[in-house]
């Protein structure tokens, strides 16, 4: 599939979520839009997703064509960039990020628990996920940082310098990413839980301007997890692999 090709519902309908964010990552904001999973649950084919979240697969389509239809450009073409480039991308914004936005969240939920817990119990619940998500994700992007993605700069050295026998030595990537895999389930499924405690991030009405503003920021720190998850597990993991022989 073209990134600024012509493409019709029928087509689509096979194509792998995944391969469609690939295809043109702009198109995440429209399954962000109808809620869903192009990272954890991105090898269902198009329909299968659209059925088992309840969406009119034309409506989504024709979002997904008008994207498509914009073109593409490298910025957005992830999957062209090298091993060692997309995972400094990935180090210099998502792993920033988060880095930068938990304890600014946490703080906040403190703030809505003390305020609203009593009427809204549910805060408490919520603010005790975050927590969870914020100390697994720090473990987890440390691993990434101090070994898994050292490793990943390695086989694209040894792969670029046509060195078979570093990357014969290389070939153990696929255990610290298949850990990494396994922890970002439990990190969308932490979030997502999250969404469902708080009916998609509906707002309580005597809800004050810091619970709106801790809403809004819950909302974005999954979503840029999304973007993150979905840029490892789709592109920098398979293509690390591959290119390690595995």
């Amino acid at each position: 599939m073209e990134a600024n090709g012509n493409v019709n519902t029928a087509e689509l309908s096979n194509l792998a979520v995944k391969d469609i964010v690939a295809t043109n990552f702009k198109s995440a904001e429209v399954f962000e839009k109808y809620g869903i999973d192009f990272c954890c649950k991105g090898n269902r084919p198009l329909h299968q997703a659209c059925e088992e979240n309840g969406v009119n697969i034309d409506s989504l389509a024709g979002e997904l064509r008008n994207v498509f239809e914009s073109g593409t450009t490298d910025a957005n073409r992830y999957d062209t960039w090298s091993l060692s480039y997309l995972a400094d991308f990935i180090l210099n914004n998502h792993h920033t990020y988060v880095k930068n936005a938990s304890p600014v969240v946490l703080a906040r939920l403190e703030k809505v628990v003390r305020a609203h817990g009593k009427n809204h119990p549910f805060v408490m619940d919520v603010a005790g996920l975050f927590e969870a998500v914020s100390r697994d994700l720090e473990n987890h992007l440390a691993k990434e940082e101090q070994i898994l993605f050292p490793m990943i700069k390695k086989i694209d050295e040894a792969r670029n310098s046509g060195n078979k026998e570093a990357l014969q030595h290389l070939a153990g990537v696929s255990g610290p990413i298949a850990v990494m895999m396994h922890e970002h389930d439990q990190a969308g499924e932490m979030l997502d839980r999250i969404r469902k405690i708080t009916d998609n991030f509906t707002l309580p009405a005597d809800a004050c301007t810091t619970f709106a503003v801790t809403y809004k920021e819950l909302d974005e720190f999954e979503k840029d997890l999304h973007k993150h998850v979905f840029l490892e597990n789709s592109i920098l993991f398979p293509k690390s692999l591959e290119a390690a022989g595995v």
